[in-house]
């Protein structure tokens, strides 16, 4: 199928759901008659392309191509995954493989990175944030289901996986080549800074993370810390309710956030006194690669005006998804709930805006640079200082949290960073 055809299904896509979402805002539930009055619209475009386009398509494709597009629009992580590909998923997943270390998204029909695992292959290869993902061993991302793309990337450790990977630095599609590895979670990391500051980094909450950074924010502060400096960068692997056990860490009191689906009764996370270890001033850093687990806490700490975030906006990832089983042995992995912060937004949604929004700065490489290495996304700029840091630095030691941007009178306006600037395929 071309590229005009492709596009068109992803268009009509995108226009049928905001059929169906106008209707969903004019009432609470659609009725049957409505329902079956959009899918009729769908059908006859269907039979229009089939009877009248300038070439005869491949049905099979120009509908799967709908599918993925309709789930898209609505959400970035959902897939639709034939029989034979959920066998694939459900084997691939049950399996321990090695991996690359990419968390992916779909953006404009093609897979896009939200990060990579700190100290992964991909992380060594300088894949990032916002660049996109062309191929994977020469099959085009276009319409490809996001969890078979993440089945593609696992594989035996020492096995390699090709890709065409669209960046900011270069004007044509830059080949990587990965060798995939058993991928190890960073863990929790601490240390004392000037003026008493205990830092705290946590570059993943996976597994038992939220007990390491409740471990070390005690060991700090019987050192002699004063305050401290959470840093959620790059944290975009854990459970999301992980990060609602670390903001807890810190608040003893306040609603911290909540969980909510069209089937999903809402559940408030109120803090628990019992759970806090410290009640010292903190300052939160987070970056484009903060999803998940790391902007749910961002997210609590900054809605209840108990610590400053400064950062980037994060990348919005936070939700309950569940693999839905059709009657053909296909299925839809969809999100059945999403996360919202103490003020009502959905942060997979918005992501969370910082109360202090900085770009994050990147260092120039030390040594010499080999011309074949793959280029960082963003072109590297002369200072080697961690500007985010220094700004942290400033704001605890000063002990000043900023209004926060996310107030009600604010709430759902951008920070001024604008949205993730990720390169759109031609």
């Amino acid at each position: 199928m071309n590229r005009k055809l492709q596009f068109a299904m992803i268009t009509f896509s995108v226009l049928l759901v905001g059929m169906l979402l106008l209707g969903a805002s004019t009432k609470k539930e659609s009725s049957p008659e409505e329902t079956y009055r959009h899918i009729g619209v769908f059908t006859e475009v269907l039979s229009k392309i089939k009877s009248d386009y300038v070439e005869e398509p491949d049905m099979k494709n120009v509908t799967l191509g709908a599918l993925n597009g309709l789930l898209e629009s609505l959400d970035p992580y959902a897939s639709y995954l034939g029989p034979d590909q959920y066998k694939q998923y459900t084997k691939a997943m049950s399996e321990a493989k090695a991996d690359v270390g990419l968390i992916l998204a779909k953006r404009f029909g093609y897979v896009a990175i939200v990060g990579s695992i700190p100290g992964s292959p991909a992380d060594k290869a300088g894949l990032t944030t916002g660049d996109m993902i062309e191929t994977i061993n020469n099959v085009n991302t276009r319409d490809m289901p996001l969890a078979y793309a993440e089945i593609m990337l696992k594989g035996d450790a020492g096995s390699k996986v090709e890709f065409s990977v669209l960046r900011f630095s270069r004007p044509e599609p830059q080949k990587v080549s990965l060798t995939r590895a058993a991928v190890a979670l960073p863990a929790v990391t601490s240390k004392m800074l000037a003026d008493n500051i205990g830092y705290v980094q946590a570059q993943s909450l996976a597994g038992t993370r939220s007990a390491d950074v409740a471990t070390a924010v005690k060991s700090l502060e019987k050192q002699g810390a004063k305050k401290f400096i959470l840093d959620l960068r790059n944290c975009a692997t854990g459970d999301p309710r992980e990060g609602v056990t670390v903001a807890n860490l810190f608040q003893d009191q306040a609603l911290l956030g909540y969980i909510e689906g069209q089937k999903q009764k809402r559940e408030n996370f109120e803090a628990d006194k019992a759970k806090v270890v410290t009640r010292l001033p903190v300052t939160v850093i987070v970056n484009r690669g903060t999803a998940a687990a790391g902007e749910v806490a961002a997210a609590a700490l900054l809605e209840t005006k108990r610590a400053a975030v400064v950062g980037e906006r994060t990348y919005g990832d936070a939700a309950v998804r569940k693999a839905i089983k059709m009657d053909d042995g296909a299925a839809v992995i969809l999100s059945v709930a999403k996360y919202y912060g103490p003020l009502g937004k959905a942060i997979q949604d918005t992501g969370v805006t910082p109360s202090v929004p900085m770009l994050e700065q990147q260092g120039l490489p030390t040594g010499e640079e080999d011309e074949d290495a793959p280029k960082p996304t963003v072109e590297p700029k002369k200072s080697t200082e961690d500007e985010l840091l220094k700004k942290a630095i400033e704001i605890a030691t000063k002990g000043v949290i900023p209004e926060s941007p996310t107030a009600a009178k604010t709430a759902g306006k951008d920070s001024g960073l604008g949205p993730l600037n990720i390169p759109t395929p031609k």
